[in-house]
């Protein structure tokens, strides 16, 4: 496992402050080896920082509670959702209390008419799009786990759709917080745009909970298309998808998802989930639109395909064929882990502009071959955006150490391309050497804005800056 940095620890205050948080909340406070283990959980290989304490609120008034209890006595606090993140997110490098947001999981409100609704943060994307079924919305952000939509937030979640239906930055017209100082502010309203002053939801969104707490999110909803199709595609290389990808985006196909599977994911998901596809790169795609237009958007697709030596071209409008391709699409992390039983997986991401795509994803493919990594590779290619999963045995030195060095050149190689080091995952403790090199300059000024609001550094500390 990698060491995370840990950071000086309150002890007295943190003493104090759970005798205060015992006393408000009772059994909606644990302190259990177990339960702080499990909230220092990270899917990565740094290595488990738990919290002192977790706590369980119910409102954003009792989260209010919680930190103003915190910043009194100098104490860190951890925002918690469903503890998804790949980054390190949820760790507490210098103790301190999570807040777990689970139990805050309503939604508040449903307005179809103008196509938003209102939710706390512990619903998850899963629990909404339920909900709003009956009404004909959905929530199009999916970010393959049934992550919270708090969490969401705080890390700028994207996903498969995110080709068509943007980010959770374009999906969110406001945010309820809770401050470093316990104060709750709102800042936005359920106009579509505004020019009211600077933008702290954007500010908000992202920033991990190194700002504030979110505890009220209202989202952008769509309605459920009239119809939607599904496509695959084989190809000789995953240079020929992903210059098929390039040329379907730049023709105007409008796509919902594009995702690509090298060689490797396709023979793990062959075996996984039961299907029986040719183990070459793989093009998996989704358009949405009416009856006539999702039929048109395929066949278009299928013609570019052909430019690039795509073969085995199939879509389909049946619900049931969908479903088993995208479910196949989203085991991809337990079906990988089948390609080397016992060792364990590490993803990293990078996105780097379209034009560039074909070139990065080949590298990464000849640098892990270079290295001796097992590393499949799965994307969101449609925005330029890929995963790889090392599998590796992290008891062993000589691997860690090249995955290591894997890391870093990946991201160092996405940055040099114009490209970020991470287009979904976020910074958390993992990807923070990679920022500066990214942004350079303009990390002194997140760090002023971090200062400003946060002047004793307890929101979630030791991330991002």
């Amino acid at each position: 496992m990698v060491q995370a940095t840990a950071l000086p620890r309150n002890d007295s205050g943190i003493e104090t402050v759970i005798g205060i948080l015992k006393q408000r909340f009772a059994d909606r406070l644990q302190t259990g080896e177990s339960i702080r283990q499990q909230h220092g959980h990270t899917t990565t290989w740094i290595n488990n920082q738990p919290p002192d304490a977790v706590v369980f609120p119910r409102s954003t008034e009792e989260v209010s509670e919680i930190v103003k209890a915190c910043a009194a006595h100098k104490v860190p606090v951890i925002p918690f959702g469903t503890g998804t993140s790949l980054e390190g997110h949820v760790n507490a490098p210098a103790g301190g209390i999570s807040v777990d947001l689970s139990q805050m999981n309503r939604i508040l409100a449903v307005n179809a008419e103008d196509l938003d609704c209102v939710v706390q943060p512990g619903v998850t994307r899963e629990d909404l799009n339920t909900h709003l079924r009956d009404q004909g919305l959905f929530f199009p952000i999916d970010p393959g786990a049934n992550a919270s939509l708090g969490g969401m937030a705080a890390t700028r979640a994207s996903g498969t759709n995110a080709v068509r239906y943007g980010t959770m930055k374009d999906n969110i017209l406001g945010l309820e917080a809770v401050m470093p100082d316990g104060q709750i502010i709102r800042t936005g309203t359920r106009a579509r745009k505004s020019s009211a002053g600077y933008d702290l939801t954007r500010l908000l969104i992202g920033a991990e909970g190194t700002l504030g707490i979110i505890t009220e999110i209202t989202l952008r909803l769509h309605g459920i298309p009239e119809a939607i199709s599904s496509a695959r595609c084989s190809f000789p290389s995953v240079d020929a998808a992903c210059r098929a990808v390039m040329m379907t985006i730049q023709y105007g196909v409008p796509v919902a998802r594009i995702e690509l599977l090298d060689e490797r994911s396709v023979g793990a998901a062959n075996a996984y989930s039961k299907l029986s596809l040719p183990e070459t790169p793989l093009l998996l795609l989704e358009f949405h639109g009416s009856e006539a237009g999702v039929v048109e958007q395929a066949e278009t697709f299928g013609a570019i395909a052909e430019e690039f030596g795509g073969t085995d071209f199939a879509a389909t409008t049946s619900t049931e064929e969908r479903s088993k391709l995208w479910q196949a699409r989203h085991d991809m992390y337990w079906a990988s882990l089948q390609l080397r039983p016992g060792a364990q997986g590490i993803s990293t991401d990078v996105c780097v502009p379209i034009s560039r795509l074909a070139e990065c994803v080949t590298s990464a493919q000849a640098k892990t071959a270079e290295l001796g990594l097992l590393a499949p590779i799965v994307g969101h290619v449609g925005d330029g955006n890929f995963h790889t999963l090392l599998l590796i045995d992290t008891e062993n030195a000589d691997e860690v150490s090249k995955a290591e060095e894997f890391v870093g050149w990946l991201n160092d190689l996405a940055i040099s391309m114009e490209g970020t080091c991470t287009g979904e995952h976020g910074i958390g403790q993992g990807k923070k050497p990679y920022l500066e090199r990214e942004l350079g300059p303009a990390v002194r000024y997140m760090r002023a804005i971090k200062a400003a609001l946060d002047p004793d550094d307890i929101m979630n500390p030791g991330k991002i800056v």
